[in-house]
This record gives structure tokens, C-alpha cells and sequence, in this order.
């Protein structure tokens, strides 16, 4: 599902005015309670907008719609939900993450890492930083990994936006 906030589905409209940073994220876990949903309730306060994509397809129909400043990436993202439990799951964060770093503008990109062999997790790392990862994160579970993922949130928005949202507007 492509929302924003998940009890304000109407907040993944772009604004059209304010201090607004639009954050892609992306998300393939079936957990109850996952980060996904954690992580914008934290961060709506502050001026982020959350786009959240449960799929590929979902996520390439948010990149059409509005501007993306960081993008979440899950490496486990299905290719399409809409199709229900096809026989071939596709997943398609690898594609996200090429579409994203072929745009005019990429925005940073922090990638969410799937729990895999190291030698399968060393490949999936190595290819994540050609594309221009910011970084790459394991999948948070507990509330000291959705603080490590909000730290490198924040790290990448002094990096590429000097603190500031895109525009210029200090978010405090």
C-alpha cells in the first residue's frame, strides 16, 4: 500500500507549500509492528513525509508522483503485492535501487539489507554502494536498530542537505 503517516493516508499528497522532506520507504517484512510503521509516526512531527511501498511497483508510482529526497530501500521488496502469492516472488529492491540511482537527481539512498549469508550479504552490500548507497542497514527489529536507522537518517540529511530540507528551511 503507498500511503503516508498509516493514520493519515492523505499525508502522501505532495505539499505544494512549507518545509516538507518526502522519504521514500520502502518495505518487505511481514512483521507485526514493523519499523515501517514506527518510523513515520517519529518523524512526521519534524516535517518528513513518508511514502511508504510494499512493492516495486508501488514505489516506481511514488517516484512518478512526487520528488523523493531519501529513499529507504528494502532489498527484499516484492516485485508486485497486487498479484497476490504468485509462483515466481520476484523481489525487486536491487531494481528499485538501479532506478533510483539512474535519475537525474538520485536521491541518497539508505538500503535495507535482507538476512542472508555473509557471502550473499557481502555481495548484496558491495552492489548497494556501486549504485550510491548512503549506507546499508540490517532490518530493524527492536527499538536500538530504529535508532541506528533514524541516526543514519539523520547523518545523510547533514550530508547531502546540510541540515536543512531541500529548499533551504531548517527543520528546527
Amino acid at each position: 500500500m503507498v500511503s503516508g503517516h498509516p493514520d493519515n493516508p492523505a499525508s502522501s499528497q505532495p505539499c505544494a507549500a512549507g518545509p516538507r522532506l518526502n522519504l521514500l520507504l520502502s518495505y518487505a517484512g511481514w512483521h507485526p509492528d514493523p519499523w515501517v510503521d514506527r518510523l513515520p509516526r517519529l518523524l512526521e512531527p519534524m516535517g518528513v513525509i513518508s511514502h511508504r511501498a510494499g512493492s516495486g511497483k508501488q514505489a516506481q508510482d511514488v517516484i512518478k508522483s512526487v520528488p523523493i529526497h531519501i529513499a529507504v530501500v528494502d532489498l527484499g521488496l516484492p516485485l508486485d503485492v497486487a498479484a497476490g502469492p504468485a509462483p515466481e516472488l520476484e523481489e525487486s529492491g536491487a531494481r528499485l535501487l538501479e532506478l533510483l540511482h539512474r535519475m537525474t537527481t538520485p536521491p541518497p539512498t539508505v538500503v535495507v539489507k535482507r538476512a542472508r549469508s555473509a557471502r550473499d550479504d557481502h555481495r548484496e552490500m558491495a552492489q548497494a554502494l556501486r549504485l550510491g548507497a548512503f549506507a546499508v542497514v540490517d532490518r530493524p527489529h527492536d527499538a536500538n536498530d530504529l535508532n541506528v536507522l533514524l541516526e543514519v537518517l539523520r547523518r545523510c540529511l547533514c550530508r547531502f542537505y546540510q541540515g536543512r530540507w531541500p529548499g533551504g528551511v531548517s527543520p528546527t
